[in-house]
């Protein structure tokens, strides 16, 4: 088990234990009880063979079986398949990613952790903030180890230096957004395995996208449903600037949704987190 010192007590006899007291603000205290946690998620993510295997060897794997062993079944609707899937990737991989998250969320609340927190001067979101840093780190070490495999096996973007760094952006939007959600079902969730089950959302909403194929390839009912949720508008968004093709509404469709989403996650996920730690004292 990792030990996580949370800061060197400096007062007198008698001071209670824990972050010593400055004259920074709340925000500065959060931040620092966040990079401490951070830094024991790494730690674990560093000495889990599990979880680094998953974040390095997953996104190699979904690359060379949509290049090699389903490529040639699937139409790109126009561009090599490679290059139409590998957005959509991106995102079912960040999916996967995010079970650790929820499961991670949920043995910290059971585990007394929380409450450890919650008996000194420390700040007690600071364990869903790290949570989701950590997570947020573990994505881009997925997306950058799919994008160099990608350009191994043929993913030619033709995207510039401006439409990489927008397409970055709008994958940190969603890789951010997506780790929040994560919390929030980790926080829910009553149990490791009750975690586990609420995880595969993340797992297999994705799919229900135009990650793999033109929602135009799809039946009138399912198109529907399809072009209507916010994966969809993302991955494209991310498909067209990469491919430097018009972009039409999707960009701005991608942006309210997942802003949005954003907006709303992050006060719900901390109201119902220090809802359940109270309850847990």
């Amino acid at each position: 088990m990792t030990t996580t010192t949370l800061a060197t007590p400096t007062a007198g006899p008698g001071a209670p234990v824990g972050l010593p007291k400055t004259q920074s603000s709340a925000l500065g205290h959060a931040l620092a009880d966040s990079r401490v946690l951070l830094g024991r998620n790494l730690k674990h993510l560093l000495r889990n063979p599990e979880q680094f295997f998953q974040a390095v060897s997953l996104p190699m794997i979904l690359t060379l079986l949509f290049r090699y062993l389903l490529g040639g079944a699937f139409t790109g609707g126009g561009q090599a398949y490679i290059d139409y899937v590998l957005p959509g990737l991106m995102a079912i991989s960040m999916g996967f990613n995010s079970t650790t998250t929820v499961v991670g969320v949920t043995n910290d609340m059971r585990s007394g952790l929380v409450e450890r927190f919650r008996s000194m001067p420390a700040t007690t979101p600071a364990v869903l903030i790290a949570h989701v840093s950590a997570a947020v780190l573990r994505n881009m070490l997925s997306l950058v180890v799919m994008i160099g495999v990608g350009l191994a096996v043929g993913f030619r973007p033709h995207a510039g230096v401006g439409g990489w760094l927008a397409a970055i952006g709008f994958l940190l939007l969603f890789n951010i957004t997506l780790s929040w959600i994560a919390a929030l079902l980790g926080v829910a969730a009553t149990t490791v395995e009750g975690a586990t089950g609420l995880s595969m959302i993340l797992v297999f909403v994705p799919y229900l996208t135009s990650a793999m194929v033109p929602t135009s390839t799809m039946p009138a009912g399912l198109r529907a449903v399809v072009d209507n949720q916010p994966f969809t508008p993302l991955i494209d968004a991310v498909r067209k600037l990469l491919a430097d093709a018009p972009l039409g509404n999707s960009v701005w469709v991608a942006l309210l949704w997942w802003l949005g989403i954003l907006a709303v996650t992050v006060p719900y996920t901390l109201r119902v987190f220090e809802r359940r730690a109270r309850k847990r004292r």
